[in-house]
């Protein structure tokens, strides 16, 4: 594992922290500002009517129903799909919209509400849950990664100022969050959490309830959930005393077991008083139905598809089994690596490699579901800043038919060259001689990051030259998509093309960022003395 600092050995480098906090919550409100998915495009609208809705039925129907196709509640019109934290969440949300503004979530009468005061209103809603869950969280996980290198570090996207600001900036999850409309902050700022109790705190209790947590919020997390259970697995058979070992690994796997467990309980119980509950709910959290992917998805099923017409081929239990198979073929070199060769940063990129297997092998994907894996990678992006850059500007770039559809593109614009802008900053502190497209160069970058180590220059030269011509095919199919008329017989072209294009780059990703945990050395934790009574 990670050797820890002395506490008294380290500081925390705030410089620029708080405008640099204030700069990224300023820029979520300036995308707020801009429209919603779904705005005035009836009869369904978008996932903005759908989060409101959900207020609407929360607050309007029994806690029995709702998950269940009632008089009261339509599921065909946005039926609840997420797990009961999701429910509780609108719940309390939708309390405070009946109080404020009860029209917003009259049962029926309030289908299609729109008004000026009530998109305030759920944007500020969004607004809050970031900071409560996700920024909070960042900037822990941040401080620790200084803390671990101590006073005299040269690298500098370790510095806690730097590190929390290129975490708040990346442009994809703001674009989503406060520009299309969800709250995935909620769930991925629980994930970091649970990442930093086990990273940093090394409490794998509240770790465990820090994921569950996230889990019973929005089951996408199932994306991390593989990594988690084999790092916490491994643990209970570490550090084990000469007396009594079977004991302590027993012991070790009932805490979790029963923090998994009691946790489990307590977020159901007001939903479940029969199996059928328990059915019905797992029935509308996995609609099996709805097919193998949604609207033009960054992975390889989407891709294939193009080629081979998948739903005329497989029906639906076969591509589910396929599905799963492949998901669980790419995963497994990571998760058997963590198992076998356990530490922190292995932890980190397991996190990385399953989630993008995931994405691009898993069934029923949507394009946000990249979000998953970009959190991850913004948590390693100070050890391998150049790679983290180039697939956070991909991931963000995979969005892009989504986010016009929304009329978000100069939000998605500007979000990007601020992320790019204070990345080249961030060269330019570390070499002053660093010029403003320096990014673009695969030396400059990790000389930044750690300027005494040697690096293999053909390599570096060739990466750059990659990461040259990646961003001119993101540009040009961009440009395409803007300006270009597409053929009549193919209206969907250019997002195949840019799912295509990203899905093509997340596969070299895979393959890469397994390759880089594979590489790092074992390191096991410091060994702790355990009393023999």
């Amino acid at each position: 594992m990670a050797k820890r600092a002395d506490p008294d050995k380290f500081t925390v480098t705030k410089d620029a922290l708080l405008p640099g906090l204030f700069f990224a919550l300023l820029l979520r409100w300036c995308v707020a500002a801009y429209p919603y998915s779904g705005y005035k495009k009836p009869p369904m609208y978008g996932d903005y009517e759908a989060q409101r809705h959900w207020q609407e039925i929360t607050v309007q129907t029994t806690v029995a129903h709702w998950y269940r196709n009632t008089t009261q509640n339509d599921l065909q019109y946005w039926g609840l799909d997420y797990p009961p934290l999701t429910a509780y969440h609108s719940f309390l949300i939708g309390l405070v919209a009946d109080w404020l503004d009860p029209e917003s979530v009259r049962l029926f009468a309030s289908r299609g509400y729109e008004s000026d005061s009530h998109k305030t209103f759920m944007r500020w809603t969004v607004f809050l849950s970031d900071i409560y869950f996700y920024v909070t969280a960042a900037l822990c996980i941040c401080i620790d990664a200084e803390r671990i290198i101590g006073k005299h570090h040269t690298n500098v996207f370790k510095r806690t100022d730097i590190a929390t600001i290129l975490f708040l900036l990346y442009p994809g999850l703001i674009l989503i969050d406060h520009g299309h409309f969800q709250y995935n902050c909620v769930s991925l700022g629980l994930f970091l959490w649970a990442s930093f109790f086990i990273i940093a705190i090394e409490n794998d209790t509240l770790a465990t309830i820090c994921f569950v947590l996230a889990l019973n919020y929005k089951q996408m997390e199932l994306y991390h959930a593989l990594p988690f259970f084999v790092y916490l697995l491994r643990k209970c058979f570490m550090c084990l005393p000469y007396k009594g070992r079977y004991s302590h690994i027993i012991h070790r796997f009932n805490k979790l077991a029963i923090a998994v467990i009691t946790t489990f309980i307590i977020v159901w119980y007001p939903l479940i008083s029969s199996w059928d509950d328990i059915f019905q709910v797992l029935y509308r959290l996995f609609p099996v139905k709805r097919g193998v992917f949604e609207d033009k998805v960054s992975n390889v099923w989407c891709s294939a598809n193009v080629f081979v017409k998948l739903k005329y081929v497989y029906n639906n239990e076969e591509m589910i089994k396929m599905c799963f198979l492949c998901t669980i073929m790419a995963a497994m070199p990571a998760c058997i690596d963590l198992f076998l060769r356990i530490n922190r940063k292995k932890f980190v990129l397991c996190l990385i490699n399953v989630s993008l297997a995931f994405f691009l092998f898993s069934y029923q994907v949507h394009e946000k579901s990249i979000l998953l894996v970009a959190i991850p990678v913004v948590m390693h992006l100070p050890e391998d800043p150049f790679m983290c850059f180039w697939f956070l500007l991909v991931s963000t770039f995979s969005m892009l038919p989504l986010l016009l559809k929304d009329g978000l593109l100069i939000p998605f614009l500007c979000t990007s060259l601020i992320y790019v802008s204070f990345y080249s900053i961030t060269l330019r502190l570390a070499d002053k001689k660093a010029g403003i497209l320096s990014f673009l160069n695969a030396t400059t970058v990790y000389k930044a990051a750690n300027p005494s180590a040697n690096y293999n220059s053909v390599i570096l030269k060739l990466l750059s030259t990659n990461f040259f011509f990646s961003l001119q095919g993101m540009f040009w199919l961009g440009f395409g998509t803007l300006f270009v008329e597409p053929p009549a017989r193919y209206p969907d072209v250019f997002p195949l093309l840019i799912s295509m294009y990203s899905c093509a780059h997340f596969i070299l990703f895979l393959i890469y960022f397994t390759h880089q945990q594979i590489s790092l050395p074992t390191c096991l934790p410091i060994k702790i003395k355990v009393k023999n009574n």
